[in-house]
């Protein structure tokens, strides 16, 4: 069967990883320990995908931007120690070795930093089926187009060859932005409500459904 995208770009916490949770717990611990006001966890997981500073902005606007350090330093404590236990979605290495063996790019555009995409990428064992990444410690963060159009770049792949498979708002306004067909998925950090008015060709509501989807339509 002809491929429709030829590189297939992948958002990770949320999408390819069970992570958005430990995310949103380790943000409101990280609020708790330096006395701020603890974020809601809709608004916690509202960040999920973009910067570090970007989110901890966003997270707790009341922060002044001297003492992102601070606040960054305990999130980092707490999700680490959580990040032994976060998995993969079942079924995901599956998935994506079978899109590898049928001739697509693979890629990853996340609001981690390097150093963080390069630890799971190596813990998953999962770095070889990838072509290439963008961080956002990188590049511009999400929503900003530049990850997609840095990858596309890169990859030598028209916006219309490409795909961007996400879970939040920020993902999905990133394709937008950079022209690129997109595919949401909702069992990660945003609700579908929130999704689905960026035009994604479709929304996944869980990881068994993402395989299938993509093999018959990507």
């Amino acid at each position: 069967m002809q491929k429709r995208f030829e590189l297939l770009v992948f958002d990770w916490d949320g999408t390819l990883m069970d992570s958005a949770g430990a995310i949103v717990a380790s943000i409101q611990e990280s609020c708790r320990d330096l006395g701020l006001r603890v974020p809601e966890r809709e608004r916690a997981a509202h960040v999920i995908g973009l910067g570090l500073k970007d989110a901890l902005s966003y997270a707790v606007p009341e922060l002044p931007p001297a003492d992102y350090g601070k606040l960054a330093e305990r999130y980092r404590h707490h999700y680490l120690a959580r990040d032994p236990g976060i998995e993969l979605f079942p079924g995901m290495r599956e998935m994506l070795a079978g899109l590898k063996r049928r001739g697509h790019l693979l890629a990853v555009a996340t609001g981690k930093s390097r150093v963080g995409l390069d630890r799971v990428l190596e813990a998953t064992q999962l770095k070889s089926l990838f072509d290439s990444s963008r961080c956002a410690d990188e590049t511009h963060s999400k929503p900003h187009p530049a990850m997609l159009q840095e990858l596309m770049q890169e990859l030598l792949v028209e916006p219309e060859a490409t795909l961007m498979i996400g879970d939040t708002g920020h993902d999905l306004q990133m394709a937008v932005s950079a022209k690129v067909p997109a595919l949401a998925v909702s069992y990660g950090a945003h609700p579908r409500d929130s999704l689905t008015g960026f035009n994604p060709l479709a929304c996944i509501e869980t990881p068994q459904e993402l395989g299938p989807w993509l093999e018959k339509y990507a």
